[in-house]
């Protein structure tokens, strides 16, 4: 009777649902805080029992009976409200907020295409596309206008877009896989290694060699080592590996090779202008090369991350609960942040260190949306490829024709947003 009771009261906020098992209707909260099932507790035998009968939640009379009969509260015990997963995969994209953010992207990229000290109108950029198309005639450009949207402003918009939405769905993915608002495509020592190795194909670049052609294999190179040291370091802890070790890792490998950039440059001080205005980022340089050079780890790196978003909505339930529902956290954990890091390793290695774009987009997702992975992670991948278009419009419009570092603008709009991140996590537990 007090279950019924507790339902009536929250009826209002409970969605009605049918029991898979006795076929009674109860209230459910979807596992959201202050559902009912969080004072239940079964055995792990149970729970794994239980998701063999059930697809869905079950009325607060099975499920207690479930509970006595598996002798819950015992050691191995789990909380209840591990079982409806069945919710967690009706929270996708909401239609609405898909078309907004394909709606934000498309109007991001028309936008730069169209910005400049040559304008262009979206109906223009249409037309010009259009006579890329065989067998479609229509009005073109004039050769020099063409010249300037196809060679100059798209490889370069392409390109934010790319890493900009790598930044921000590696953000995501990082903070689920790790449990950490505060997580970034950095954390591992990739933003150290890069800059390592962009520093050393700067300073030690051969006379009369393209130093420009070598700093994305040596960036690239460098945030792979990075993230690689930091993992066999963490590795070295033995049993005491968490997940809290391998950034602690991360955080020691990064500062021995920061340590070992300022050295580089202190040896080399006429390199010092090149290196600062790689390491705040920007796409002054981008062609369609670079992005065929980065485009299929960018890829592949995306496809991998939006395979496994639902995973990321089970470990945030934690590591006893996710290995309870039959999931090999190591190796999932390693396949989501090696994705991750290779993706992020490459967009960096074209477009220097961009700060802040993966915690802002999925906090903002999170905030506007969802806090579902099913939902952070695609729309992160849309949005964070519009917010640094749009970043990169502000960097080569606001002191033009001189142009800032795209780092700087995202820094300028991502300080802020951090600290209020960090003030909203500072009464979350653990």
């Amino acid at each position: 009777m007090t279950l019924r009771r507790d339902v009536a009261v929250l009826e209002p906020d409970l969605r009605r649902k049918q029991c898979l098992r006795c076929g009674n209707e109860f209230g459910c909260a979807q596992g959201e805080p202050g559902c009912w099932c969080e004072s239940i507790v079964l055995s792990r035998e149970t729970l794994a029992e239980l998701r063999t009968l059930a697809d869905d939640c079950l009325c607060p009379a099975c499920l207690s009976g479930f509970a006595e009969r598996g002798n819950g509260g015992r050691t191995g015990s789990t909380w209840a409200k591990a079982i409806p997963h069945a919710a967690v995969r009706a929270r996708g994209v909401p239609p609405v907020w898909g078309v907004c953010a394909l709606v934000f992207l498309t109007g991001s990229l028309l936008l730069a295409l169209g910005t400049g000290p040559v304008a262009i109108g979206p109906a223009a950029i249409a037309r010009s596309a259009l006579t890329h198309l065989p067998w479609v005639r229509v009005h073109r450009l004039g050769a020099l206008e063409d010249a300037i949207l196809w060679q100059v402003r798209a490889p370069r918009v392409v390109l934010a877009a790319l890493v900009g939405g790598m930044l921000a769905i590696a953000g995501s993915a990082y903070q689920g896989v790790f449990r950490n608002p505060l997580a970034d495509p950095y954390l591992l020592g990739v933003a150290a290694g890069a800059g390592l190795g962009a520093t050393i194909a700067i300073a030690y670049a051969p006379p009369g060699s393209r130093a420009g052609e070598l700093l994305p294999l040596s960036a690239f190179v460098g945030a792979i080592l990075g993230v690689g040291g930091a993992y066999l370091l963490g590795r070295s802890v033995g049993a005491a590996r968490t997940s809290s070790t391998l950034i602690l890792a991360g955080v020691t490998v990064a500062a021995f090779m920061t340590a070992a950039q300022t050295f580089v440059q202190q040896q080399h001080a006429q390199t010092l202008m090149s290196v600062y205005s790689w390491l705040l980022g920007g796409f002054g340089s981008a062609d369609w090369h670079d992005v065929a050079l980065v485009f299929p780890y960018i890829a592949v790196s995306t496809a991998v991350l939006l395979l496994h978003q639902r995973v990321l909505d089970v470990l945030s339930l934690g590591d006893e609960e996710a290995g309870s529902l039959g999931i090999d956290i190591r190796r999932v954990r390693l396949l989501i942040v090696l994705a991750a890091t290779v993706g992020t390793a490459a967009a960096v290695s074209v477009s220097g260190l961009i700060g802040f774009v993966g915690i802002i987009v999925p906090h903002t997702i999170r905030l506007l949306v969802s806090t579902s992975y099913r939902a952070v992670v695609p729309l992160s991948l849309l949005a964070g490829a519009g917010f640094l278009v749009l970043a990169d419009v502000i960097a080569r419009t606001a002191l033009a024709p001189a142009e800032l570092p795209i780092g700087v603008v995202t820094a300028f709009f991502g300080a802020p947003f951090f600290a209020l991140v960090l003030r909203s996590t500072r009464t979350v537990p653990g």
